[in-house]
């Protein structure tokens, strides 16, 4: 594959998302560490043996309200990018600046504790995101509403499916009033009419000005959703264009539909 090519960056200064050299790298087995010597410094060691790097030398910026599609096969760097977006990770490399908060959507379990209850978890996760306990109280009816799992407000996490937990993630998530919204193939577990539920609030939020960052293999979803794509392979970035070129480009490297 060529160099990637780019969209044209913003006329100005005002972004939601810089990513700019942004690189990580990941140990075969477990993540490579650095020593907290390494962190303060700023020096960058190199790469040892069963070391790999998951992106590298990776640069965009995102404009406040533009929905972002990232596209690649599994294991290419497209939910690693997202973490750093998040703060999940940090780079080795490279720098990532947020203008606003995130909402992530990334990991299933992600802030959600098993043993503690439905109600429970809503007031943790969200509180852990930034909302005061009289915020809670206000959207919580909504929120339960929204995931249709109010006959499990009093049941113990662990025991909800993994639909169920995506349901009360979404409703949680989607309540925040951050600018960014991070959202990973978690969707994918849920079913079909719930689902679409999610993607019809996801449109809300973007009528509203908010910027999306979506992870999916899903071209009609990516159609349905973005403008823009990222396409990454073995942790570059390949394009960033309209999400039409990015697919074309991606179908016809690897004979995907």
């Amino acid at each position: 594959m060529g160099p990637a090519a780019s969209a044209s960056a913003p006329s100005t200064e005002e972004y939601a998302i810089r990513v700019d050299g942004l690189g990580v790298r990941f140990r075969r087995n477990r993540r490579a560490r650095r020593s907290f010597k390494d962190l303060l410094s700023g020096r960058r060691r190199r790469t040892r043996p069963g070391e790999f790097w998951a992106l590298r030398d990776v640069h965009a910026d995102v404009r406040p309200g533009e929905a972002i599609g990232v596209v690649g096969r599994n294991g290419q760097g497209k939910s690693t990018l997202l973490k750093l977006v998040a703060g999940v990770l940090i780079p080795d490399e490279g720098s990532v600046r947020i203008t606003g908060g995130v909402a992530p959507l990334i990991e299933i379990t992600g802030g959600f504790v098993d043993d503690l209850t439905v109600r429970d978890n809503v007031y943790l996760t969200a509180g852990l995101h930034g909302m005061s306990r009289a915020q809670i109280d206000g959207k919580f009816d909504e929120i339960i509403d929204f995931a249709e799992i109010g006959d499990f407000l009093d049941t113990p996490y662990k025991h909800l499916s993994s639909g169920m937990k995506v349901r009360i993630a979404f409703a949680v998530i989607s309540q925040l009033e951050e600018p960014i919204l991070l959202v990973d193939e978690v969707l994918a577990v849920g079913d079909k009419a719930f689902r679409e539920k999610c993607y019809r609030r996801i449109e809300e939020l973007l009528e509203g000005g908010r910027t999306l960052f979506f992870v999916s293999h899903n071209e009609r979803d990516l159609r349905r959703f973005c403008t823009r794509g990222l396409y990454l392979d073995k942790g570059a970035l390949v394009l960033d264009a309209g999400i039409d070129a990015v697919l074309e480009r991606y179908n016809a490297d690897y004979g995907t539909r």
